[in-house]
């Protein structure tokens, strides 16, 4: 495979810092600073590290530490520390990582589907349904019919119209409920995947104990949030035989029982919530759940739903947060004041704001309310998948790693042990004036743009 490389091209229209440019040219180390930003791979905003690394070969008879391998020491490298990329999957923080991990994320969904990365191609035959879990409703909202009907205040709403989602009446929209049920989210999730193996057994003859002896369930999930700021669920859930995907399902396990398991697990599941001034909170799904065979003709105007479109569905939304419903707002608030200086809906203050509320009393600080206050109560991870679904974002990000280090030392053997001597101390975050002005500046050599995915 050919080795990727960056070429330096300067097109960055941002005035340069002349100053701090001329001393690394006058220094020398102009060259090295491109090629260490250049390993970032367009990260903005990379973790700056002191301290170093050094690796040693052992002697695998005697147990002896030979001679050293490799050697790093920060204050060694150009930009007198180690960079590191931030790997934040939001592409509002950082567009290069984001990347990344939708590029990760789409090679794990994909692998569960038809195979690869260590799962074997036959769970492409395995009974599998793409299904989207929604909130229940906390009154009503503007909102875009699908039948050509006008919203209930009377307007064709258009697509981009800032007003959908927002309610129809403020005042009696109960913004406490959407807030908890975002909290709930997550727990409410883990229930339904239990409930969902019992009535998968429940169809099949069998205890929810004995299933596992017969089949298992594994899906991959990721949150998205609608327009109203509640979020929802989409997931690949699959059938397996009891060894998970190395093992073929049985002949009773089809789309089909899936399907209606999935409904009757939907409708089924309930979370307990909080009691609040005298009122008991009870979570539970909307009743728009939508589950669709995937290799069906029901998806997208007649045309098939594909592994291909599921996977990349649900990548595109691993790296979005609350931004749908909130704008630009994607980091924890420290005080409610700032909320004043956001250029975000009326909408989405009051869900901000009640969330503040509500984190402040002691019966709920479990939930977390203010630290989560910028991601409308919901704390959950975004996306998750069961353990024997397909592979990890973990290896997949050790693969990654092993096949850069091939490719700076394509010729060296690599040894059978070694031993790592390290030790990194967390300095700061982000890029001098002069490094984020030449990182801006680089781009990928012709036809190398991106990186490949490995695994």
């Amino acid at each position: 495979m050919p080795v990727r490389r960056r070429t330096a091209i300067f097109t960055s229209v941002t005035p340069p810092p002349l100053p701090e440019l001329s001393n690394l040219a006058a220094g020398g180390t102009l060259p090295a600073i491109l090629r260490q930003l250049s390993s970032l791979g367009g990260c903005t905003h990379p973790i700056r590290l002191d301290g170093h690394r050094t690796e040693y070969d052992v002697d695998t008879a005697t147990g002896e530490i030979g001679r050293v391998l490799h050697q790093l020491n920060s204050g060694d490298l150009p930009a007198g520390q180690l960079l590191v990329r931030c790997n934040n999957r939001r592409t509002t923080r950082c567009p290069a990582c984001s990347e990344v991990y939708r590029r990760d994320t789409f090679q794990l969904i994909t692998a569960g589907l038809r195979g690869g990365k260590g799962t074997p191609e036959h769970v492409a035959t395995h009974p599998r349904v793409f299904a989207t879990f929604t909130a229940p409703g906390f009154g009503p909202v503007h909102n875009r019919c699908t039948d050509g009907r006008p919203c209930r205040c009377g307007t064709h709403h258009d697509q981009d119209d800032e007003a959908l989602g927002t309610p129809l009446n403020p005042d009696t929209y109960d913004y406490e409920a959407a807030v908890l049920w975002n909290a709930h989210a997550g727990p409410l999730w883990r229930r339904f995947s239990t409930y969902l193996r019992r009535e998968v057994g429940k169809r099949a003859g069998l205890l929810q104990r004995e299933l596992r002896d017969h089949a298992r369930v594994s899906f991959a999930k990721v949150a998205e949030y609608q327009k109203r700021g509640a979020v929802h669920f989409h997931a690949v859930i699959r059938i397996d035989g009891p060894g998970g995907g190395e093992t073929p399902p049985p002949a009773w396990a089809t789309a089909e029982l899936l399907t209606d398991a999935i409904g009757a697990a939907a409708a089924k599941v309930r979370v307990d919530g909080p009691t609040i001034d005298g009122r008991a909170h009870k979570f539970v799904f909307g009743r728009q759940l939508d589950v669709r065979t995937i290799r069906s003709a029901d998806f997208n105007d007649g045309q098939e739903l594909t592994e291909r479109a599921v996977a990349a569905y649900i990548a595109k939304y691993a790296t979005k947060g609350a931004e749908t419903a909130t704008g630009a707002l994607d980091r924890p608030l420290k005080f409610v004041a700032e909320l004043a200086q956001l250029d975000i809906s009326e909408h989405a203050r009051r869900l901000i704001r009640t969330a503040w509320a509500l984190g402040a009393r002691k019966d709920l600080e479990h939930l977390r309310l203010r630290a989560w206050a910028h991601m409308l109560g919901f704390r959950g991870h975004f996306s998750t998948k069961s353990r024997r679904y397909s592979t990890t974002l973990g290896a997949l990000r050790d693969a990654r790693a092993e096949w850069r280090r091939a490719q700076a030392a394509p010729n060296e053997p690599a040894p059978e042990t070694t031993y790592v001597l390290a030790h990194w101390v967390f300095a700061r975050t982000g890029l001098s004036d002069a490094e984020a002005w030449l990182a801006a500046s680089l781009e990928p050599a012709p036809g190398t743009e991106g990186e490949p995915t490995h695994g």
